[in-house]
């Protein structure tokens, strides 16, 4: 009985060993390429600042 149970478990167990060494992968993924950080951000932090600015003198105004 303890045989046939050794037999099964060491079977299955190198089974499943070479199933995970089949599916592994080689390295990394590239990464991804960079993003340039300008045209639309700009646009939205000089907004931010003027706006800032506009929000700074009405409430020094009052």
């Amino acid at each position: 009985m303890q045989s046939i149970f050794l037999k099964l478990t060491l079977t299955l167990f190198f089974l499943l060993r070479f199933a995970a060494l089949a599916f592994a992968q080689d390295g990394l993924p590239p990464p991804p390429p960079g993003v340039p950080i300008d045209g639309g951000l700009s646009l939205l932090a000089a907004a931010g600042v003027g706006y800032g600015i506009k929000k700074y003198r009405d409430h020094k105004r009052s």
